[in-house]
């Protein structure tokens, strides 16, 4: 079996992978919703979903470093990676194990894509359409809700020390516009540095949403920003809603929708 992942690279497999190491949090969670928890023997530090995974699973490290020697010693049939979450340097070292695919995520149809090359990989094409047509159905829902809000321009801050929000080019930045939300950095490719001290003159938002994660902003950092962001309201935002893609897609639209009757 042969197929393309999201870099249009192809990957070859002599049977379907029994053995599978996650290197990407969001798609831990997806591969438990396709039904293959059996079959995933390596996480991230950072797969904190499902919770128990994390004393079940074997941890090869976080998502720009790696244990390798951990990786060779479960034998697995396939390593999943993400452009954005690993660097090409892992990429290619788990290539010299394995067989691996690279998913690219910039849109809910990019995700739909990506279940459906795991339906593909991990023959499992009765669960992966039943999340499809979750997402499907839910994203369906919340364009009726959300079609005739009010725009309202937003600051989505994911660092500190340095300021960092995510831009344009990002799958955040991408649901952003989903929800009505005028991103104030969206002429700013990636995850950029900013000066807060500059938010008004630069950005100047209406609301300022703290994100969970990667970040764990807290009520310290919220007052250290609101003290130069002046009139901006200040909220803390589930980040995993924000940034995860997969599976997590099927509940985000709900928290989206409260997210938005609470402004």
């Amino acid at each position: 079996m042969q197929l393309k992942d999201q870099l249009s690279r192809i990957v070859f497999f002599e049977k379907t992978p029994r053995r599978i190491i996650s290197l990407v949090p969001s798609q831990t969670e997806l591969l438990h919703d396709l039904g293959l928890e059996d079959n995933i023997v390596g996480i991230t530090k950072f797969c904190v979903h499902p919770f128990h995974y994390k004393s079940a699973k074997q941890v090869v490290g976080g998502t720009k470093q790696i244990k390798i020697d951990k990786i060779k010693s479960l034998k697995p049939d396939v390593i999943l990676c993400n452009k954005e979450e690993n660097t090409k340097t892992i990429v290619e070292a788990c290539e010299q194990i394995c067989s691996v695919h690279v998913s690219d995520i910039y849109s809910i149809q990019d995700t739909v894509e990506l279940i459906s090359q795991y339906a593909l990989m991990f023959n499992k094409p009765k669960e992966a359409a039943k999340i499809i047509d979750k997402i499907q159905f839910n994203f369906k829902v919340f364009q009726s809700f959300i079609k005739d809000k009010p725009i309202i321009k937003v600051a989505y801050f994911i660092w500190r020390n340095p300021w960092m929000v995510a831009g344009n080019k990002t799958f955040i930045n991408y649901l952003l516009k989903l929800n009505r939300y005028k991103n104030s950095y969206d002429n700013l490719e990636r995850y950029p540095e900013v000066d807060i001290s500059k938010i008004k003159e630069e950005g100047d938002p209406e609301l300022i949403f703290l994100s969970s994660e990667p970040y764990p902003f807290n009520e310290k950092h919220a007052l250290e920003i609101g003290r130069v962001s002046q009139h901006s309201r200040i909220i803390f935002v589930d980040g995993e809603y924000f940034s995860w893609y997969g599976s997590r897609l099927i509940k985000a639209f709900s928290y989206f929708k409260t997210l938005r009757n609470r402004l």
